[in-house]
């Protein structure tokens, strides 16, 4: 099963360095099932964060095929990949993008750690665009951290729900006259 990111956006009060209170609308990232546990989950993470009432604005399907954080980065950079593939029956190269989230410092570290993500790749490739993205934070369903058996277990239960479909029966009825 692949993994489904979702956008959220979050709106809340915030104090910047000078002590002010200013409004930030920022979007975070969590891994679920759905929409509704998307939701969910982006309240349990921020109410965490944020002591403050806060408002879930958007939550949209994110549009990344893999996310890949690393140890010492701070900031979320999107990586634009090409695959390069060649078309034998039109004799012309094809491109499929994807994209990627990379965690990072700069830019240069950005494009290295994509360059390091697709290094056992098989096919030929190149990444034609590496920008800095508004994302303030990602939220995987699991971290690969020991102890998240409770998280597993609320996991397989959603995944193994299905809402139980009732048999719809037909009351009443109606007779038809033919007509001559």
């Amino acid at each position: 099963m692949s993994t489904i990111w979702y956008e959220c956006k979050v709106k809340y009060r915030k104090t910047d360095e000078t002590g002010a209170q200013k409004i930030a609308n920022e979007p975070y990232l969590v891994d679920a099932l759905s929409y509704t546990e998307a939701e969910s989950r982006i309240n349990e993470e921020m109410s965490a964060y944020i002591s403050e009432e806060f408002k879930i604005t958007n939550i949209k399907v994110a549009n990344y095929a893999e996310i890949h954080p690393f140890e010492n980065a701070d900031r979320w950079f999107r990586s634009k990949v090409s695959l390069l593939a060649y078309d034998e029956e039109s004799g012309k190269e094809r491109k499929t993008n994807m994209y990627l989230l990379v965690q990072a410092n700069d830019v240069k570290e950005a494009y290295d750690n994509t360059i390091g993500v697709m290094k056992g790749t098989m096919g030929d490739y190149t990444i034609p665009a590496v920008s800095e993205s508004p994302i303030m934070d990602v939220f995987p369903y699991f971290s690969g951290e020991e102890g998240e058996t409770e998280q597993l277990e609320r996991f397989n239960a959603l995944k193994a729900s299905k809402p139980e479909s009732a048999e719809i029966v037909d009351h009443m009825e109606f007779e038809t006259e033919m007509a001559e």
